[in-house]
């Protein structure tokens, strides 16, 4: 059966579609309400934390628990507390947008363990596909919803912004019905946990730091280069776009670095897309304005988003515990890694300029590709 036609997988993947519409249109909505770089990075380093840190306690209740109400409500409490963020002026908006992410928190690693699932099962174990799969849905959310939020707002303003919710209502809801069996996890196999014991030290730090870069180099490019163009003359829809086009780029990696890794050592995948992404970060900050932008934004977000998913799948099989709670620990390491680098660089975009951060940036792609290569399995 293609993955696509399973309902599970299908709803699954819609919700994190729409889940990552919520998140990607953050920075959007955060510069179209005049705040700085600082003030982005800050608000966006305490939005990713709060959803990031606490990935890993709904990923051990989901072990326990079953999966239904943990993804289903995730999506829920996201729409309810966006909606109140709209409603709610000032500082009190934006502590509901907060409360909303942990929605996502409670969401992703749930919907992580399902999309491997179903790849164990129906695509004979090609786990890191339907796990690819799993997060392209997610980045197209992160395509669509900069793109979305930037007409949106060009065209009708903050309340505009309530038809978000209002497409998420029924998402939410089916996938409630479509868990209604609330299978639980399956327990690690003991080849896993072989895996897992072997695991090195080596291994483990490389995950970490090259994990890290990878969610630092993300969260530089997504949630500053709306600023970086809006302060080059550019309005809403432009900022918008290029943010898009960077996720949709991420999106498109994602699949194409998921389908190789499940043929080829998952260590040269990872860093070969890792060396290809530094090129276009580079030239990025060094064109300014440039029709090129629509080319280049979309070619560093493939670079980077192909190492996702095989960081996932790496880490559910050599953390201990339950898939849900290793996808949740891997998943908010990576979140929360790249939000706190993004509270660093916000900082340096103001003293030093965006082109400045992207050379930066271009540095982490090119130290992480060779860390990649000690990600030996087995």
């Amino acid at each position: 059966m293609p993955l696509f036609l399973d309902s599970i997988f299908s709803f699954v993947a819609l919700s994190h579609f729409m889940v990552d519409v919520f998140n990607a249109s953050r920075p959007v909505l955060l510069t179209y309400l005049g705040l700085t770089e600082s003030q982005i990075a800050l608000f966006s380093t305490i939005y990713i934390w709060a959803s990031a840190l606490t990935q890993p306690i709904f990923g051990w209740i989901s072990d326990r628990a079953g999966p239904r109400w943990l993804a289903a409500g995730g999506v829920l409490w996201m729409t309810a507390f966006y909606s109140l963020a709209l409603a709610l002026p000032g500082n009190l908006g934006l502590g509901c947008l907060i409360v909303a992410a942990l929605g996502s928190s409670a969401f992703h690693p749930v919907g992580a363990v399902q999309a491997a699932l179903r790849g164990r099962d129906l695509m004979k174990g090609r786990e890191t596909t339907s796990t690819s799969l799993f997060f392209t849905a997610g980045q197209m959310g992160h395509f669509i919803g900069p793109i979305a939020a930037g007409l949106i707002l060009a065209a009708l303003k903050i309340p505009g912004m309530y038809i978000l919710p209002l497409i998420s209502i029924p998402i939410g809801f089916s996938l409630m019905y479509q868990l209604k069996d609330n299978h639980p996890h399956p327990q690690p196999e003991k080849t896993v946990i072989s895996k897992r014991n072997q695991a090195g030290w080596v291994f483990v730090v490389s995950l970490m730091v090259v994990a890290a870069l990878q969610s630092w180099a993300q969260s530089n490019m997504v949630n500053l280069i709306p600023k970086y163009i809006k302060d080059l003359g550019q309005n809403a829809t432009v900022y918008g776009s290029m943010a898009g086009l960077f996720m949709g780029g991420s999106a498109l990696g994602n699949v194409i670095g998921g389908y190789y890794a499940d043929r080829f050592p998952k260590r040269f995948v990872a860093a070969l897309a890792l060396l290809l992404s530094a090129f276009p970060i580079f030239i990025i900050g060094q064109v300014g304005w440039s029709g090129w932008l629509y080319i280049l934004i979309p070619l560093a977000g493939s670079g980077t988003g192909a190492v996702h998913s095989i960081m996932v799948v790496l880490a559910q099989r050599v953390i201990p515990g339950g898939m849900a709670l290793a996808s949740g620990l891997i998943l908010g390491f990576i979140f929360s890694a790249g939000a706190l680098g993004l509270l660093y660089t916000g900082h340096l975009a103001e003293l030093h300029g965006f082109p400045y951060v992207l050379t930066m940036t271009t540095g982490m792609a090119l130290v992480a590709s060779p860390l990649a290569l000690l990600l030996k399995e087995g």
